[in-house]
């Protein structure tokens, strides 16, 4: 290990780097039971077994790269937001199976490793501006957040209209709600104050504590206050630990290529046209948001662990976004959602992690949470609905770096933020953002200031809009 990982030479140990790698799992494990929950909810609750085994997976090859490949002290895992752009827009609105919007996720992996590899990224990383790319993290957050209290049960959607939940458990007082309905919408708003207390006193892992702490207090307050609870909790507890394999094999390994490419269902439903726009910007969105992801990640995590170089640049890009980019392609061909790096890898390299070692801890740690999906299975909706809504808190911090005093970077940011979330489309709000900026260009005359590539992004993404339903 010191011969390849050079711990002398970062002034590090074993040690140092297994805690560094410990920190880091405990930040950000709670993916292992919020991306399988969002599948389950919009697939059947057998998703949550496959997913959760897929999602294992796809985390233990990325971060397993990054560490034997990279030698950077970052993790990867299924990304929060780009998940939720799978689950709910590419298949519930776009009306894609599981296993196309898989398709699409392995035709992202690809494109992202030839983009890598020709250089290409970086030509459209810059045709992207500038006020576009800070609010996509923030779009993304306020959409996940959205989710989370919908998942919750603390927002209730019909007929147009959005209302809070009644907490109205007293019919003096013409309440019509019950205590069973209210019960796990307290835990869910205490379990995201909770997060926030207990990340504020530097406790690691707080998402994931915030998580097992709530789903305790429910069931033990359910156990206490709610008839019938023990029994209708029973029958989901299962000790089978071989059985979550089970269902990875049957619904989720290759199903990429035993049902993806079979897109006669939506073709039919909304023919050629739309089938070919649909694929181009879903692909090219899963696509940009990956990229902006990790690099987003990347960047934050290397600059809190001082590994940033003088020139601002960071150590072994490529080789990390290669890393990123495989790790998303075993991801779509054991049906997991695209793969990223966490910013919450920083929470390992602040415990002192510098090598590519404490990734290398890390992924075990992952690959030996495989073994303990009947557990996880038992997390209720209110506790991961809360690490949901936190981690749009934290995705939000980046509105910081906006320069809202310049309308043409607050408007396009502005839309961009909040387009993603009320159309429910990551696309949808990249979109809208760029073709603002290029048009607050054209008519204050800084038309030679558009890249070519904006143009062309603009106008691919101008076309979507008129030819797709």
């Amino acid at each position: 290990m010191e011969q390849f990982f050079h711990l002398k030479e970062h002034r590090t140990s074993v040690r140092r780097e297994f805690v560094a790698g410990l920190t880091a799992f405990m930040a950000m494990a709670y993916i292992l039971i919020v991306n399988p929950s969002m599948f389950a909810a919009e697939f059947g609750s057998d998703y949550f077994d496959a997913v959760y085994i897929s999602t294992s997976i796809s985390a233990v090859v990325g971060t397993l790269m990054m560490g034997l490949f990279a030698k950077l002290p970052l993790s990867q895992a299924a990304g929060m937001g780009i998940n939720a752009f799978f689950v709910n827009t590419v298949c519930h609105e776009f009306g894609f199976t599981y296993a196309n919007a898989l398709v699409l996720v392995l035709f992202d992996g690809i494109l992202f490793l030839l983009l890598t590899a020709t250089g290409l990224r970086k030509h459209i990383l810059e045709a992207i501006p500038t006020s576009v790319k800070t609010a996509i993290s923030a779009g993304i957050g306020l959409f996940i957040a959205f989710l989370g209290l919908q998942s919750a049960g603390l927002l209730e959607i019909g007929n147009g209209t959005i209302s809070l939940h009644s907490f109205n458990i007293f019919p003096s007082l013409h309440g019509t709600a019950t205590w069973a309905q209210v019960m796990p919408l307290l835990i869910a708003v205490i379990a995201i104050i909770a997060i926030g207390i207990i990340s504020k006193k530097g406790v690691r892992g707080a998402v994931l504590w915030g998580i097992v702490g709530s789903a305790a207090v429910y069931y033990i307050v359910g156990l206490i206050s709610v008839d019938g609870f023990a029994d209708g909790i029973s029958g989901s507890m299962s000790v089978n630990i071989f059985a979550p394999f089970e269902k990875f094999a049957d619904l989720s390994l290759f199903a990429v290529f035993r049902e993806g490419f079979d897109f006669s269902a939506f073709i039919e439903a909304n023919g050629m046209g739309n089938f070919i726009i649909a694929l181009l910007t879903t692909t090219i969105s899963f696509c940009l948001v990956d990229m902006f992801d990790t690099l987003g990640a990347l960047y934050g995590a290397c600059t809190c662990g001082g590994l940033v170089k003088n020139d601002g640049s960071i150590p072994k890009l490529e080789k990390a976004m290669t890393a990123d980019a495989v790790a998303t392609c075993v991801g779509a061909v054991c049906g997991c959602s695209p793969v990223t790096t966490f910013v919450e890898s920083a929470a390992g390299i602040a415990e002192g992690g510098k090598t590519g070692l404490t990734a290398v801890f890390t992924a075990l740690l992952f690959f030996l949470a495989m073994f303990i999906a009947p557990i996880a299975k038992l997390i209720p909706a209110c506790a991961t609905a809360a690490a949901l809504v936190y981690v749009g808190i934290l995705m939000m911090g980046c509105v910081r770096d906006i320069d809202w005093d310049d309308p043409s970077a607050a408007v396009p940011a502005f839309l961009t933020v909040s387009m993603i979330p009320f159309t429910n489309n990551i696309s949808f709000g990249i979109a809208f953002g760029m073709i603002a900026s290029i048009a607050i260009s054209v008519f204050t005359g800084k038309i030679r200031d558009v890249k070519l590539g904006t143009w062309l992004i603009g106008i691919l993404f101008t076309v979507m809009f008129f030819v797709s339903k």
